[in-house]
């Protein structure tokens, strides 16, 4: 049993077999510490934070694959100020050999504040497989976006996969974590329905505190309401406590079915730490001792 939710067993998936987890430029000690946990070859994604400068961003990236892991650094388009600046980044990548790989968003800032406006941008313009990325990962929003209408975030997920199928790249989509399985299995069949086959990778969030996973989802617009939450196991009178993916990945995996949903993989947000994940995940898959 998970302790830190007693009353659900650990699941014990394939859906986490070939699991990704994310990072900060900030995370590359918890990286190291937990390193020993992490299969090797495990994708880390490296997120494009605006606190966060390239030489962060780079020498996280630089980590990862010094560790044994495979680097997936973000580019935030709209964070990007020049076209140099974007060759600058995918630059330092080749040369750290961290290149191959790249996950593709717009970004936080509601302004540009360069010539890139979404990730589709960034795909058009011909530098990442000018400068050797061989597979863009791209975001989808089971629960829709803040500030994005869903016909317009539709549209721009079929424009993103046929802008990477006729530069005969690879791809795959990572969600936006959640806390309800039952959209995230529908939206995959929707998506399925598009004509979408690409793998896609849902959103989870690692064991964290309940105040904090609160926090990630007010910002991010994933639905928090009380019967989501007790679904989840968050207890919203003790936002003291901690709380595990246990039930959601149970949900996950009783609703997922392969001739409707296609290749579907996990993907870690490590909100409470690289090592709370780590050690979770180690406890929890396929081959995991009882």
């Amino acid at each position: 049993m998970n302790p830190l939710s007693p009353s659900v067993p650990t699941p014990r998936t394939s859906l986490l077999d070939g699991f990704s987890l994310e990072m900060t430029g900030k995370d590359v000690p918890g990286l190291e510490e937990a390193a020993h946990l992490i299969p090797p070859g495990t994708r880390i994604n490296v997120t494009f934070l605006g606190n966060e400068d390239a030489r962060m961003r780079l020498g996280a990236a630089r980590a990862v694959k010094r560790l044994g892991f495979r680097p997936v650094p973000h580019i935030s388009a709209r964070r990007l100020g020049s076209r140099a600046d974007f060759e600058d980044f995918l630059g330092g990548l080749r040369a750290d050999a961290a290149h191959t790989d790249v996950f593709a968003v717009g970004g936080d800032p509601a302004r540009p504040e360069g010539p890139y406006p979404d990730s589709l941008s960034l795909i058009e313009s011909g530098l990442l497989s000018a400068y050797g990325v061989r597979h863009i990962g791209m975001a989808g929003y089971p629960e829709g976006h803040p500030a994005i209408a869903s016909d317009v975030l539709w549209a721009a997920l079929r424009k993103k996969c046929a802008a990477v199928a006729d530069q005969g790249l690879g791809a795959d989509v990572i969600t936006q974590f959640g806390f309800d399985a039952g959209p995230v299995l529908d939206w995959i069949e929707r998506v399925r329905g598009e004509g979408i086959t690409l793998p896609v990778r849902v959103g989870v969030p690692g064991p964290a505190g309940v105040r904090r996973l609160m926090g990630y989802a007010t910002r991010f617009g994933v639905g928090t309401s009380a019967s989501i939450a007790r679904k989840y196991g968050l207890s919203l009178t003790n936002l003291m406590g901690t709380a595990g993916p246990d039930r959601f990945l149970h949900a996950l995996a009783e609703g997922y079915d392969q001739g409707r949903h296609g290749e579907v993989r996990i993907h870690f947000y490590t909100f409470g730490g690289l090592r709370a994940t780590s050690e979770w995940v180690a406890g929890a898959g396929p081959g995991a001792r009882s």
